[in-house]
């Protein structure tokens, strides 16, 4: 199984998305500032290091909150969603082999090209469901 982290960051009815480039999957989609745990590190230490790596995003641990756990079981992918209470840094795309777009989008209101998955986390973030397993 394959834990991975991911920064739903929302700000004034917005959320912050990514579009993956590059990768071999998704590429061309919107994703969230994500990444895989990597052995030894705890899932918030993951989460700090892929938002300063990924966007220049200096989060603290006792501001992160678990908002959702998605398991996906075709894919071998226990998936998890923290927000972020508070933020620092200036928003940039720190890898730019890897991600060519990081903008704010009406929650409501997500790209046409998010990535199944990530719309459907999000809307269980959005109705308070903590736990969700995908077919």
């Amino acid at each position: 199984m394959i834990p991975a982290v991911y920064l739903v960051l929302i700000e004034d009815g917005r959320i912050l998305m990514a579009r993956r480039t590059n990768t071999g999957y998704g590429d061309g989609m919107y994703s969230l500032v994500a990444g895989h745990v990597e052995a030894g590190e705890t899932l918030t230490a993951a989460l700090i290091r892929e938002a300063r790596e990924e966007a220049g995003l200096v989060l603290d641990a006792a501001d992160l909150t678990l908002a959702h756990t998605l398991h996906r079981p075709a894919d071998g992918r226990l998936d998890f969603f923290f927000t972020a209470r508070n933020r620092e840094g200036t928003i940039e795309i720190r890898e730019p082999d890897k991600c060519d777009d990081l903008s704010w989008f009406q929650i409501d209101e997500l790209p046409a090209t998010t990535l199944p998955y990530i719309r459907w986390a999000i809307e269980q973030i959005r109705e308070g469901v903590g736990f969700a397993v995908s077919e």
